[in-house]
């Protein structure tokens, strides 16, 4: 018998009779549950983000072009890439931000530009999650990874009334089982890495600075 049967050997004698059981996450997100108001979801959203070193600007649906256009010009951006057929696509395009550059030829045609002259990205966010302070982005063809991946800054839009509690009830609640996209993105702040003597650096792999533009109602301003 040979070393790597006696191994195998060994392993197969040592496996259990049974698999063990696997916890029901059903059950363990039950037991986690804190059905939390709105009010608490966003301020625990914020509250995790900020700590993250991502930034939270509250708007409107009526002046969420306004803020943005104000942000551009407060942050000197001179290109901010964005899906010109995404869901927020014509909302921007009668903004009035001059800064708009449209994702709309393939990224060989146009690298150099994109990776050294475009200053933002805009994306939406089809959710958050109030434990984490985490984006969910869905890329899609119109809105792909590269907009939010790239550019040095990304701007996000999500609404308030997608902050879930916890991952699970994201995926519960929007059902992810039946349409879960080729790409799903959890962003919890800019890109960040630590080397071995632990410094923290941002923008290593992507951007460094995140901006959340969370759409609520005028009284929760």
């Amino acid at each position: 018998m040979s070393a790597r049967d006696r191994i195998l050997g060994r392993l197969r004698g040592s496996a259990p009779a049974v698999a063990p059981s696997l916890p029901d996450a059903h059950a363990l997100y039950a037991a986690r549950r804190t059905d939390a108001s709105r009010a608490e979801r966003i301020a625990s959203f914020c509250l995790q983000m900020t700590f993250w070193r991502g930034g939270v600007m509250r708007v409107t649906t009526d002046s969420w072009t306004a803020r943005l256009r104000e942000l551009c010009a407060a942050k000197g951006i001179g290109s901010l890439l964005y899906g010109a057929h995404g869901v927020h696509g014509a909302a921007l395009a009668a903004a009035g931000i001059h800064s708009l550059t449209p994702y709309d030829r393939p990224v060989d045609e146009w690298k150099q530009e994109l990776f050294e002259n475009t200053d933002a990205g805009f994306t939406s966010a089809c959710g958050a999650i109030a434990e984490t302070g985490t984006l969910i982005v869905w890329p899609d063809v119109e809105e792909p990874r590269l907009i939010s991946l790239v550019p040095p800054i990304h701007i996000a839009l999500v609404d308030a009334g997608n902050i879930h509690d916890m991952l699970f009830a994201a995926m519960i609640n929007d059902s992810w089982s039946g349409r879960l996209p080729t790409n799903a993105l959890l962003i919890s702040g800019p890109s960040k890495t630590a080397d071995i003597q632990q410094t923290l650096a941002y923008g290593a792999h992507g951007p460094k600075e995140l901006i959340v533009l969370l759409l609520v109602n005028e009284e929760e301003l």
